[in-house]
């Protein structure tokens, strides 16, 4: 598994990571989590070489974070990167923004406990808070930084001016962004200013809704499945159009590389330059298509190709924001 690392930070991580986000249950469609999968699920991918482990107290309202905690409190710990998150809260069965400092600092210490750990290696912001000013918070998780409670920061959503400001006061390692082969538009800005300001960018929904896993066709039912009923990519016209993307890079995937179409679209991610792909896993088997995505590199031409390819079946593309799953209303996890 390759590795990089992450901004200027020290901290060195493979190169695909591990999203708990299906593990912790939250907005999947699962209201149950098998404790023993998930547990195998992150000792099976320390033991493949993908050592960042990324979740978030709202993944499960804490239950994720647990899983975690539970899966690395032995001699793992010490070869896993752990990645999770601040900047919201649950009150009334509902998700909001608070990036204040006094938030953080209660949110970095349950983390810690519930996580069994005395740092946390990767700590993001979900998202810019409208309320909170932005060096408020730069200066919160900057104190953390120093204290070493955390060793890299990063932040998700931001926009160029807003890393900017944030940068006044504290360092930005890593910026979280929505990026695959589908969805593009972080290449206008934010893609640029990551790569000048040698920020390492995590991609999350790298296989866009599971799209480019190449496991749906026209027939595929999607009526208990909230996330992909509400995204027009799964709706028609478009879907059929999608479809015939993923099928042609199937195609030119197993012919040239002799490999599916998922590991041509993590590829894809990890040849874009200081990048980390997020893998979703519950079960340890479907970590094993990883492993078919190293070794490897896309060319110049094989760039070139897979553009046509996607131009040429996409007459109406969407954009990324349906990749995030809007906050849930209510949770049958407790913290």
């Amino acid at each position: 598994m390759d590795a990089i690392e992450i901004g200027t930070s020290g901290v060195t991580a493979s190169r695909i990571a591990l999203s708990t986000k299906a593990i912790g249950g939250w907005v999947w469609g699962e209201n149950t989590v098998d404790l023993q999968h998930s547990i195998a699920t992150i000792a099976s991918a320390i033991d493949r070489g993908i050592t960042l482990i990324d979740t978030a107290p709202v993944y499960g309202f804490g239950l994720s974070e647990r899983i975690v905690g539970t899966a690395l409190s032995g001699a793992l710990r010490d070869r896993a990167i752990i990645a999770t998150k601040t900047g919201l809260e649950w009150r009334d069965g509902k998700v909001r923004r608070n990036s204040s400092p006094a938030h953080i600092q209660k949110e970095v210490e349950q983390s810690l406990r519930r996580l069994r750990t005395d740092r946390i290696d990767l700590y993001q912001l979900h998202s810019p808070d409208p309320v909170v000013p932005i060096q408020e918070t730069a200066h919160a998780l900057a104190r953390l930084l120093k204290d070493g409670k955390i060793r890299a920061i990063g932040v998700s959503g931001y926009s160029p001016a807003q890393m900017d400001e944030f940068r006044q006061a504290a360092p930005i390692h890593a910026v979280r962004l929505p990026y695959n082969l589908l969805e593009r538009e972080v290449e206008t800005e934010v893609l640029p200013y990551a790569r000048r300001h040698n920020i390492t960018v995590l991609c999350h929904g790298a296989l866009c809704h599971e799209l480019l896993s190449g496991m749906f066709s026209t027939a595929t039912p999607f009526q208990d499945d909230h996330l992909r009923r509400s995204d027009p990519k799964f709706q028609e016209p478009r879907f059929s159009q999608y479809l015939s993307a993923v099928a042609s890079l199937d195609r030119y995937a197993r012919s040239c590389y002799g490999v599916h179409v998922i590991a041509l679209a993590v590829r894809w991610v990890l040849d874009q330059g200081d990048t980390i792909a997020l893998w979703g896993a519950r079960h340890p088997e479907q970590l094993e298509p990883a492993r078919t995505a190293m070794g490897w590199k896309l060319d110049d031409m094989a760039k070139r190709y897979i553009e046509e390819i996607i131009r040429h079946a996409l007459k109406d593309p969407v954009g990324p924001e349906s990749t995030t799953p809007p906050s849930p209303c209510k949770s049958a996890l407790v913290a």
